[in-house]
């Protein structure tokens, strides 16, 4: 009884039977609404939309993404790289061009100053691949014994029987055959990694801030480099080497009334030096020429003139320089960039400012975005020389300056000029590489060979994206 009594007393009652039952059919349950999914953020049109609602141009949009790519850490790298690579070849073809000419006038197969220049071109070539691979402290332990070698040299010059004049420079050592040296393009190497050691090391002492210190004794030395080259009157290297200098003292924060009083002596050097020389005022004279004018002294200007004038927008042609034919003199080193105008036009002139341009800006990037005194003053060094260089040469085509005798660097025929200058390259790489952000990229990525032959790897090794070796785990650790 009572085992069914619970049984019947636990038994469900039929709807609308009863009073509980009754209470819960009379209300009704509440529905259940899904939760909202939430909502993703809209996403950019083609066109992208601007926080306020307006559309990015493609012209900003276009900006922004060449502002990335240029504020990358290896840009100064790529530029210097690449930009140095392609003034070497294309003064490579133009040496090739203008020289033929040259060398059957003398008696000498066509090919020969291309031939000297290329082999230059390759030792150079081993030159730069080495210092840019060299570390910062061996290139500052090679300053002084550089600059030593640099002095001796100079002194050399002025030796009867080992020194040789060239163009009324007494400026050349002869070396036997066809090869002879220029020390003074040497000297200016010497001159940026010795005044770059210099001045860092006294920098990290702090003591630039004496003027004694700023200037002594870095001026006594370069004024005895250019004591050395001016005795072989060739005063366009002097230009070059007083450029670096006021470039690096520049760079060393001299004070403003110390550095005026520094450009106002070497200005009066300089003119007193031109008003004692006629041949260097009658290259003054010649400044913005177009004839001439007496005794045919402002030929070569006016000849570089003609060659720039006649090439128009896109040139007459690989080789088809009129002027190189006898007309225009030393086409193929001081003014080749009068040839270059005539074969290659202003598209062709355009792109060599263009290259010197982009080596110009990455060693202001790589001086400018340093911690390091000696990579400041090294790479601010080179980026002086080589712009100034150029500067100087160009300026002297276009009739804008008087005619110095300095090559344009990395272009000119001149294996003394190149092999110093591709040394210098290697060493602003080698800055370049020193900047932590473009350490860090450079070894992050991986070598190309082992991406492309995966199959060369030691079994149970893998390469990670630092390049250390990392033991591969057991297949039961996956």
């Amino acid at each position: 009884m009572l085992r069914g009594t619970q049984r019947s007393s636990g038994a469900k009652s039929p709807a609308g039977s009863g009073g509980s039952s009754a209470g819960r059919a009379s209300t009704p349950r509440p529905r259940r609404t899904p939760a909202p999914a939430p909502r993703r953020p809209p996403r950019p049109e083609r066109g992208g939309k601007r926080q306020g609602g307006g559309r990015t141009s493609p012209l900003k949009r276009f900006h922004t993404r060449v502002r990335r790519t240029w504020d990358r850490p290896l840009t100064a790298y790529y530029l210097i790289l690449g930009g140095s690579l392609l003034l070497t070849v294309l003064g490579l073809v133009m040496v090739f061009s203008a020289s033929q000419i040259e060398a059957l006038q003398q008696g000498l197969n066509s090919t020969y100053f291309f031939s000297k220049q290329l082999v230059a071109a390759a030792i150079g070539g081993v030159l730069l691949l080495s210092a840019a691979r060299m570390p910062l402290r061996l290139h500052r332990a090679l300053s002084y014994p550089l600059l030593a070698v640099s002095v001796v040299l100079l002194c050399m010059v002025q030796v009867p029987g080992i020194g040789r004049m060239v163009n009324g420079n007494q400026n050349w050592i002869y070396l036997g055959g066809p090869f002879q040296l220029q020390p003074s393009e040497f000297a200016k190497l010497a001159l940026v990694l010795w005044g770059a050691d210099l001045l860092a090391r006294k920098g990290d002492k702090g003591m630039l801030t004496q003027w004694k210190h700023l200037l002594v004794p870095f001026v006594p030395v370069t004024l005895l480099l250019l004591g050395l080259i001016m005795l072989g009157g060739d005063m366009g290297t002097a230009i070059i080497l007083t450029a670096v200098l006021f470039g690096l003292l520049w760079l060393a924060g001299a004070p403003t009334r110390l550095f005026a009083g520094v450009l106002f002596s070497a200005l009066a050097v300089g003119a007193l030096l031109i008003w004692t020389s006629p041949n260097r005022m009658s290259r003054l004279s010649c400044i913005a020429a177009t004839d001439p004018g007496a005794n045919d002294q402002c030929w070569q200007a006016v000849h570089g003139i003609y060659a720039l004038a006649s090439g128009g927008w896109f040139g007459s042609g690989l080789g088809a320089s009129v002027e190189k034919w006898g007309q225009l003199p030393e086409p193929h080193t001081d003014f080749i960039f009068a040839v270059t105008g005539e074969e290659l036009g202003l598209a062709g002139t355009l792109s060599v400012l263009a290259l010197f341009a982009a080596l110009g800006y990455a060693g202001i990037r790589v001086a400018g975005r340093t911690e390091d005194p000696f990579v400041r003053y090294a790479a601010g060094g080179v980026t002086t020389w080589i712009t100034a260089q150029a500067v100087v040469n160009i300026g002297a085509v276009l009739g804008l300056l008087p005619i110095a005798g300095v090559p344009l660097p990395l272009f000119s025929y001149g294996g003394s000029a190149l092999l110093p200058t591709m040394f210098a390259i290697g060493l602003l790489i080698a800055l370049a590489r020193s900047d932590p952000a473009a350490r860090a990229a450079l070894a992050m990525r991986q070598p190309v060979l082992r991406q492309l032959a995966p199959r060369g790897r030691p079994a149970g090794v893998r390469w990670t994206t630092m390049r250390r070796r990392t033991k591969r785990p057991p297949s039961g650790e996956r």
